[in-house]
């Protein structure tokens, strides 16, 4: 249990003495005086960072930003177009090849500096300290799109309480009555359903393409504003607010999860729709496309390479255990996956049953298996007044989880990098949070005009598909390869009291940077253009933008090396050496007495 008892007492004494060993050292060797000054200055501020109230907080709140809406949507389709069944094998492959050691990676890299992303990466590998900086980028780039979600969900939330569900009938005036039909119309082209019109021209009034921007839907806006609020309140405390709120955030889902499990295993075509989602199609193995999507899946799920978990393990305690955690978070998330796939096909059967229609003309990518083919599902349940605000009330918590942690990024960043400045402008860190939130809020709006529907799938595709592969390679290249396996595994024992396995150094040394460099490459040569539904392509300029947004957070990592080799003094080959060997200063970063840390580091 951390942040209380022993554990505080024990650092505290610790603190001291080291404080005391530099006051005692500068007084012997005056000639030191500014670098003995600088360590003290350096231990101070990480003695005053915050930490969690509790392990537990950075177990939930590492859960909770791990599983998000992508294991109730993305993680089940992904399934079913990828071989059913067979889909597991590389999926649970990828996560014990690279989810696992990736992520105690990060949880290490976090813990061991007690920085954020772009500090840690920059005293890890000074040349490649534009990684740390892209992963800032990119997970802020997200939070900006991904709390339209949250507005989404809001608006689903707020009609559930109507006497009767909106999407359930034709009969209200943003239907098109001679192109509408009350269950899924199936192979029958010309029909839209019902819960399909009311997201098309009632929820987002989109327009026919980007093109058409089509003015701002003020019901979004406001419930936008509403979404960001709902944020900051949860996190303007920093981590001591955040560790609160992910007790029920981060649990909360489970119970829904559960309650529509049983409800829907006992409809009739239940079993349809399950035995579809997991009978395997064996020749999809030999595909690299099914391989590609079950790496995509485990990064994008457990957010490796957003900054996320490095972000939020460096607030815990110096000797916390992230080896145990690590199993934790990994394990929830692929058996909430996997869990909310037999959710989702149950359900997805049942429609198929009562409609007499194939499993597979049901099944849809993206938002829509969430805001069309659930809501579609309600109507026709029991008590479907019940179950249709619990599941909107699950996906806020499942997507503020996740909005919490990648937030939490561009704050840590801002605090490492600019803490008294920024305290000097805005007096008060909540001010800063505050500021965080609003320009996020403003990044959102183009995603809530009546075209912003296909905003908001361009900048997904380029964002978390195109993006994400890149940052993961460069990390997993600076952090295993350069900084080296070796003194990673001095970390870790310095923190844990003993080395990690062979499977982990294994994983470190070959295994994970040869498996991201296979997707990196695939990914590259099977590249396909972002595309809305099964129709509607972007047009040229639209791909250009959708490129550009990739760039704003890979373009750091070549100005960051670029930036290193100018500032370096020496030849091209000295500065080259000096900017791939660590800055790290064990005596400073850590709670250990310095003697002891250097001493390890030197071994290295």
């Amino acid at each position: 249990m951390m942040g209380v008892g022993a554990d505080n007492k024990t650092e505290s004494t610790s603190s001291k003495l080291t404080l005391q060993q530099l006051e005692e050292k500068e007084e012997v060797e005056p000639g030191n005086d500014g670098a003995l000054r600088l360590a003290k200055d350096d231990h101070q501020s990480k003695e005053q960072r915050e930490t969690w109230g509790r392990r537990l907080e950075f177990v939930l709140a590492s859960v909770g930003y791990a599983v998000g809406l992508g294991n109730v949507w993305r993680f089940p389709y992904l399934c079913y177009r990828s071989g059913g069944g067979a889909f597991l094998i590389p999926y649970l492959i990828m996560l014990f090849l690279c989810g696992i050691p990736l992520l105690f990676m990060e949880f290490a890299v976090g813990q061991y500096t007690r920085l954020g992303p772009v500090h840690s990466l920059a005293k890890i590998c000074p040349l490649f300290k534009g990684v740390g900086l892209a992963t800032v980028v990119i997970s802020y780039v997200l939070c900006t799109y991904y709390n339209v979600l949250m507005t989404w969900a809001l608006y689903y939330l707020l009609h559930s309480f109507s006497p009767s569900l909106p999407w359930q009938s034709c009969n209200n005036t943003w239907n098109a009555i001679g192109n509408c039909s009350t269950g899924f119309p199936g192979n029958a082209t010309h029909l839209q359903s019902a819960s399909q019109q009311f997201f098309d021209h009632k929820v987002l009034e989109m327009t026919t393409g980007i093109e058409h921007a089509g003015g701002i839907r003020w019901e979004l806006f406001g419930l936008l504003v509403l979404a960001w609020a709902i944020v900051y309140f949860c996190i303007f405390k920093g981590v001591k607010s955040t560790g609160k709120v992910v007790y029920f955030t981060a649990t909360f889902p489970y119970f829904i999860l559960f309650a529509l499990l049983i409800n829907n295993v006992q409809l009739p075509g239940a079993k349809d729709g399950i035995l579809f989602f997991l009978m395997p199609n064996w020749s999809k193995l030999l595909e690299v496309q099914v391989w590609v999507n079950a790496a995509a899946q485990i990064f994008n799920s457990i957010g490796i390479s957003f900054g996320s978990m490095i972000s939020m393990a460096s607030y815990n305690k110096f000797n916390n255990n992230i080896l145990r955690d690590t199993y934790i978070v990994c394990l929830a998330n692929s058996a909430t996956s996997i869990v909310a796939g037999f959710v989702i096909f149950s359900a997805i059967g049942y429609m198929a049953h009562i409609h007499n229609l194939p499993v597979d003309d049901i099944a849809t990518d993206g938002p829509g298996l969430v805001f069309v083919v659930y809501p579609e599902v309600f109507s026709t349940m029991p008590v479907s007044q019940l179950w249709a605000p619990l599941f909107f009330i699950m996906l806020l918590c499942l997507g503020l989880d996740s909005q919490f942690a990648m937030v939490e990024v561009a704050v840590t960043f801002i605090m490492d990098g600019f803490g008294k400045k920024a305290l000097q402008v805005f007096k008060r860190k909540e001010l800063i949070i505050l500021a965080v939130c609003s320009v996020g809020f403003l990044l959102g709006i183009p995603h809530i005009t009546r075209g912003g529907i296909y905003v908001f799938q361009l900048m997904d595709h380029y964002t978390a598909v195109v993006s994400l592969m890149f940052l993961a390679f460069f990390e997993v290249l600076a952090i295993t390869l350069i900084f080296g396996v070796r003194r990673l595994s001095l970390m870790v024992e310095t923190m844990l009291g003993k080395k990690p396995n062979l499977f982990f150094r294994v994983c470190w040394q070959f295994l994970s940077p040869m498996l991201v460099l296979g997707i990196l490459i695939s990914s590259i040569v099977q590249y396909t253009p972002a595309r809305y539904g099964k129709s509607y392509t972007y047009p040229l300029w639209a791909e250009v933008v959708g490129w550009f947004i990739s760039l704003v957070s890979i373009i750091w990592i070549p100005l960051g090396a670029l930036h290193e080799l100018w500032t370096t003094e020496g030849s091209l080959l000295q500065r080259l050496k000096k900017s791939i060997t660590p800055t790290l200063d064990l005596g400073s970063v850590s709670e250990k007495p310095s003697g002891e840390s250097i001493a390890l580091f030197a071994a290295a």
